[in-house]
């Protein structure tokens, strides 16, 4: 099924393209250029088919032949047979213009196609493209999904070297009924199209898989934040908090004259010892609080060890070091962020 982008703004046209290059083409009109403020329709037709691969604009015209002039006119602004589709509304003058382009090599999409008799003119016309509007029959209240399928079947049973073209894309559900109807090719919103590729579950097992690849390649040191807090064993409870704020920390190692850790103060242990002692806590030197040896990891240790340590231990932080001194703290959420 062919995928055709439905748009007039050129960076979003751009940007589409770039992020998903195997769309087939672009469908515009001129309203579309009108909400976008175009003014040089001939201009931006230009510049477009130079952006996408396939490009598929409107002819207009009172009568046959004008159409065919409208046509012949903008393809000698440069545009090419093989890579433009010109949109013609269907009606008897624009079925002969169809008809009259297709014989001289155009290929033609007759658009604003409500009902079957309408497709089968075009299709009889020799049109490259047949295009019902699914969204706007609906809005009528109509069985629009069951035109299109009615359409499919047509060309399938007749033989006809047309494709139908699911149009009006309103919601994802329009693309999972093109689908499944099995239309030829569908123009579908940007908006829509971002949408197509997401989906919950996909998202958690993706997260999954890269933090798990996170944790078998990446090390210890190079997940740790560039802060490191450290206090040596005669710092207050007060200087601990101001050093855990100003790192923006939740707890702070406790150091010895070399830089090896002897222990670690946490915000817990700052309430904990609050609730039991009241506010004069604060003046307490961390070395009289009977520190015991924190839990630590070497900076050259894989992320998935210092996992299995947090978990084993039942631990939010362990201590970082190297070469038996401390660089860092490595945090449960470091892990998650890095």
């Amino acid at each position: 099924m062919e995928l055709y982008l439905d748009s007039a703004e050129i960076n979003e046209i751009k940007n589409g393209f770039e992020q998903a290059p195997f769309m087939t083409g672009l469908t515009t009109t001129p309203t579309f250029m009108a909400r976008h403020g175009i003014t040089d329709i001939d201009g931006t037709i230009v510049e477009l088919s130079k952006i996408v691969p396939i490009l598929q604009i409107e002819a207009l015209g009172d009568t046959a032949e004008e159409i065919v002039a409208e046509a012949k006119r903008q393809e000698a602004l440069g545009l090419s047979r093989e890579t433009t589709v010109y949109k013609i509304p269907v009606s008897l003058v624009g079925l002969k213009a169809c008809s009259m382009l297709v014989k001289e090599g155009f290929k033609v999409n007759v658009h604003l196609v409500y009902t079957l008799q309408q497709a089968y003119m075009a299709m009889q016309a020799g049109a490259t493209y047949v295009c019902p509007l699914v969204g706007r029959l609906q809005d009528q209240g109509h069985d629009a999904l069951g035109l299109v399928e009615q359409c499919v079947e047509a060309v399938e049973y007749y033989g006809y070297d047309t494709k139908i073209m699911f149009s009006s894309v309103r919601t994802m559900q329009h693309v999972r009924d093109a689908v499944s109807i099995g239309v030829h090719t569908i123009t579908v919103p940007w908006k829509i199209m971002t949408q197509l590729t997401e989906n919950h579950f996909t998202k958690i097992g993706t997260d999954q898989f890269v933090n798990d690849t996170r944790l078998m390649t990446v090390k210890v040191g190079e997940a740790i934040s560039t802060n490191n807090p450290t206090v040596t064993a005669d710092a207050t409870v007060a200087e601990c908090l101001v050093n855990m704020t100003t790192n923006a920390t939740g707890a702070t190692t406790v150091v010895d004259a070399n830089g090896a850790a002897i222990g670690i103060f946490t915000d817990g242990d700052l309430r904990r010892l609050v609730s039991e002692k009241g506010g004069d806590v604060v003046n307490t030197k961390v070395g009289d609080l009977g520190l015991t040896a924190p839990i630590s990891i070497d900076a050259n240790e894989l992320l998935f060890v210092a996992s299995n340590l947090i978990k084993e231990k039942k631990v939010d932080e362990l201590v970082v070091t190297q070469n038996g001194k401390v660089i860092g703290m490595l945090d449960v959420q470091d892990m998650m962020k890095f």
